[in-house]
């Protein structure tokens, strides 16, 4: 009877505990994980191309996760990013989590959040990973945002 307590106890543990951590981020390019570690610049087109941001990626315990954000300079404008990131390609990477923006002539200047699964990804030369989902959920607006490669 002990045997089969102990056996059921180790067993539901692993199961809660694999529940509540996330796993690890899937790694398909050890290069562009490690091109991606660290900090980065990061923009909002309609914040500016001129003073940047800044996003930092860690990794811990084979979760690598994102957070970062740009403010607008004399104004309430800003972009937040923060979450997990699931998976990372030579080109792109899949993020899970939030990204918050706030400009002033957009959405009535009220926040607007995305919150799921996006992609991040570099296309042609360019020197950064730009997210895909491009299209503003709470008003008819293109946003770019951009996290720059160190």
């Amino acid at each position: 009877m002990k045997i089969r307590t102990l056996i059921l106890l180790v067993v539901s543990l692993a199961f809660c505990s694999a529940a509540v951590g996330q796993e690890k981020t899937d790694v398909n390019d050890q290069a562009a994980a490690k091109r991606l570690l660290g900090r980065h610049k990061i923009s909002l087109q309609w914040i500016s191309w001129d003073y940047f941001g800044a996003a930092t990626v860690t990794n811990k315990g084979g979760v690598y996760r994102v957070k970062g954000e740009q403010k607008g300079r004399g104004s309430t404008d800003f972009v937040k990013v923060d979450g997990s990131i699931t998976k990372i390609d030579s080109k792109e990477f899949t993020f899970e989590g939030t990204i918050r923006t706030q400009i002033s002539h957009i959405n009535g200047g009220k926040p607007c959040e995305r919150k799921g699964e996006m992609t991040f990804r570099i296309t042609g030369k360019r020197k950064y990973w730009r997210l895909m989902e491009m299209d503003n959920p709470c008003d008819g607006v293109t946003d770019y945002v951009d996290i720059y490669f160190r």
